[in-house]
Parts: structure tokens; sequence; C-alpha cells
């Protein structure tokens, strides 16, 4: 028996969008394609999916799953080693929901003003991801900090919040262009991917190179990654790829090589 995309997308959960990027990927191939252009799926390719769909669940990204499905005896290894990453990304996220649940805690208590503890939880996200970005390009990105430091230098903590708030909405509003399955390379895209670029530039005066592995920190660095990731689980790789996207067809060309800030 075979399946079509929509009768795949709808037991399986996952958009036709998606399914023809895993063919395009090399993924997940369909038994066949017809003459129509339409493509059939049968219970071998189901059975692959059921996998895919399994590594998904463990977050693994797709170039590793591609990877592990290909050569069987690679699977435990990939498995292990995939697992280590996610306990390193525990441990700082551990970190992350202490700092939430302070926080909620202080809320609760109406006791979040301009307290030392608010400013010290700020300072040590900064200080992860100053160390973060060192180990990645060196020394010289404490000089950016520097910068972003001296910008807010004299916010209050309502500026703090209003920074915050404005970022989530951007944030929003890209999550529901992803669910209505606008592809990170549209203009819509690049529209909202211009609001984010212009929005760090306020902090920061990144060049085309530097806002590219800007975008690759919003997926690899943990508490880059959560907060994008508290807005839609999935908005993260979307992000990345809208911001590649807006590098490449609306920054290329300017020059200069400087490593990311904090956003």
């Amino acid at each position: 028996m075979e399946y079509s995309v929509s009768q795949v997308a709808a037991m399986s959960g996952l958009s036709a969008r998606t399914l023809r990027h895993y063919d395009d990927i090399g993924l997940l191939t369909p038994a066949r394609i017809a003459a129509n252009g339409y493509r059939w799926y049968g219970r071998p390719e189901l059975v692959r999916l059921q996998r895919i769909l399994l590594l998904r669940r463990l977050r693994m990204p797709l170039p590793a799953i591609s990877a592990t499905l290909a050569d069987e005896a690679r699977t435990a290894a990939e498995l292990r080693a995939h697992r280590d990453r996610v306990a390193a990304d525990r441990a700082e996220l551990d970190e992350i929901l202490g700092v939430i649940d302070r926080t909620v805690t202080r809320l609760s208590a109406d006791e979040l003003d301009q307290s030392d503890e608010f400013l010290a939880d700020l300072a040590q996200g900064r200080h992860r991801l100053q160390e973060d970005l060192r180990g990645r390009y060196g020394r010289e990105v404490d000089a950016h900090f520097e910068t972003a430091a001296a910008v807010t230098a004299e916010w209050t903590k309502d500026d703090h919040d209003q920074a915050a708030a404005e970022h989530t909405d951007l944030l929003r509003r890209m999550a529901a262009l992803m669910h209505d399955e606008v592809a990170p390379d549209t203009d819509r895209a690049l529209d909202l991917a211009d609001e984010h670029y212009r929005a760090i530039r306020a902090f920061w005066p990144a060049d085309a190179t530097a806002y590219r592995e800007l975008g690759r920190l919003i997926e690899e660095n943990a508490d880059q990654r959560a907060m994008v990731a508290a807005v839609d689980p999935d908005l993260p790789r979307w992000l990345r790829a809208a911001v590649e996207s807006y590098v490449t067809r609306r920054l290329q060309g300017i020059p200069g090589s400087s490593p990311p800030a904090a956003p």
C-alpha cells in the first residue's frame, strides 16, 4: 500500500513542506514520484520516518540523523555522542532554570526591583555567553562586550524589561510565520530578520560576518537557544536559517569579520 504526502503528513504530524524538505536533503526519499510530480511512500519509508521522528524527539540534528540511519554500526556511537551534548546542555539549562525560579519567587513576593540579585543574574548570563564566545573566537570578543555594556550602563530594570518585551514580541511574530509554513528565505521572513538585525545594531555594530555567527549561536549556545525556544521549540533552527538568508541576500558584501557579542 502506498500513501500520499498529505496522508503521511496527517499520520506523522509533520507538514507536507517538511516531508518535501526531507526528500530534498536525501533524508526520506519517497518510494516513487508519479508523472504528475506527486510523492508516494510505502511501508519501508514509513518505518524510516518512524526512526527519524524518534531521533528528532531526542533533539538530534538532521545531519546526524542522516548519518546515523546511513550506517547502522554508527547508531550507538552517534547516540552516545548526542547524549553527551544533551547532558552538557542540561547542565547549562539547569542553571538557567535556577535563575527563572528565583525570579518567579521574587515576583510572587513583589520583591523584583533594582535588587542586587537581579543584576547579578543578568551579569551571570552575560558572563556565560562571554566565556562561550571567548572559547570560539578568542579574547577579542571582550571589546565587543565592553561596547554592549557601555550602551546599557545606565539602564534601569524597566529598560531591560522593555527591551526583553520587544524582543519577545519579535520572536512571536517570527514563530507565527514559521507555523504558517513561511520559509525563512522569503521576503516576509527577511523583513523580520531585518528588525532583528537592527535591534542587535542598537547594542553592538555587528557586520555581516558577525551577524551570521550570531545566527549560529541562536542554535548552538544553550542560553541563546533557550531564550528563543521559550517562544517556540522549533524557532531557533528557523531563525538561524533566516539570519543566514538575510546575510546572503541583504548584507552580502559588507566587509568585516568581527565575532558576535550578546544579543
